[in-house]
């Protein structure tokens, strides 16, 4: 900086976020400012600091050119469009790459039987450390008052309760919900049977664990995240009995009412009117 003669002006720091999101807070806002002429120059250690997206960089790029800012890295010096598209090419394989090696972890952790991430509701996170003193991953142990709670939301789901009235039922006894508040949302109860979401969906309370249903893939241009259910040819399946919170029948008899339910819908759904005042109303 000093050699250069150039003053700061400001930094921009988006701790602990993906660099494959366009919509991280600093970077919006240095985006924002760069239309505005606040700096001629940003310096970065690497592009890959900016974007490990290639269509994101690029975009990044174009935009900073077109109101004259140029970006320096201390390791190529003065960026221009092939460093661009090197950098940011190298910036996207080392995701691709990244990915593959965490899939193949989480599903060596499934193939023993635990749990590849997340925590759901009913367990909590077994903390210990293996024979080699490195944390060990994926282990979980039920937590018997949550349990209850999913035990009697199956049984009155299986008697014919609305999920509406279950979640009534819940806040009317106080009972928390799974994110810790006071009111339960219906999605909580009823989820995506596909996607196999949602505490009536879960198949870890039926003491299975299947894994690789779903891959989220970001819509260009926004980078939301879209889940895509993948094949059942592809899914990965380990009984854990000892996961099981929801005995055999109950849940048979859950996805029963489900799949009456689904059949009504799809039934009442053929036969709904294509418009509103249709068989009403000639013209």
């Amino acid at each position: 900086q000093r050699e250069r003669g150039w003053s700061l002006v400001e930094e921009y720091a988006d701790s602990a976020l993906s660099g494959a999101s366009m919509y991280r807070p600093d970077l919006q806002r240095m985006l924002k400012e760069a239309k505005e002429r606040k700096f001629d120059v940003i310096v970065t250690e690497a592009l890959d600091r900016i974007s490990r997206n290639q269509s994101d960089l690029a975009r990044i790029h174009e935009t900073l050119s077109f109101h004259g800012v140029k970006i320096f890295t201390l390791h190529e010096g003065w960026v221009d469009t092939i460093h661009i598209g090197v950098k940011g090419m190298m910036g996207q394989m080392f995701l691709e790459d990244l990915k593959q090696r965490v899939l193949r972890g989480q599903r060596g952790r499934v193939e023993d039987g635990k749990v590849a991430a997340g925590c759901a509701y009913g367990y909590s996170v077994v903390k210990r450390f293996g024979a080699d003193g490195k944390p060990v991953t994926g282990e979980r142990e039920i937590v018997l008052e949550q349990a209850e709670i999913i035990i009697r939301i199956f049984e009155e789901y299986a008697a014919g309760r609305s999920p509406l009235k279950i979640c009534q039922g819940l806040e009317a006894d106080g009972i928390l919900s799974p994110s810790g508040k006071k009111y339960w949302s219906v999605s909580t109860i009823n989820g995506c049977r596909k996607k196999r979401r949602g505490i009536l969906n879960s198949d870890l309370y039926q003491g299975k664990i299947v894994w690789n249903r779903t891959q989220d893939r970001r819509e260009p241009g926004t980078n939301r995240r879209v889940p895509r259910v993948k094949p059942q040819s592809e899914w990965i399946e380990k009984d854990v009995p000892a996961f099981r919170i929801v005995p055999q029948e109950l849940w048979d008899a859950v996805k029963a009412r489900q799949e009456q339910l689904s059949q009504a819908t799809a039934s009442w759904q053929k036969k709904r009117p294509k418009a509103l005042l249709s068989g009403l109303m000639r013209c």
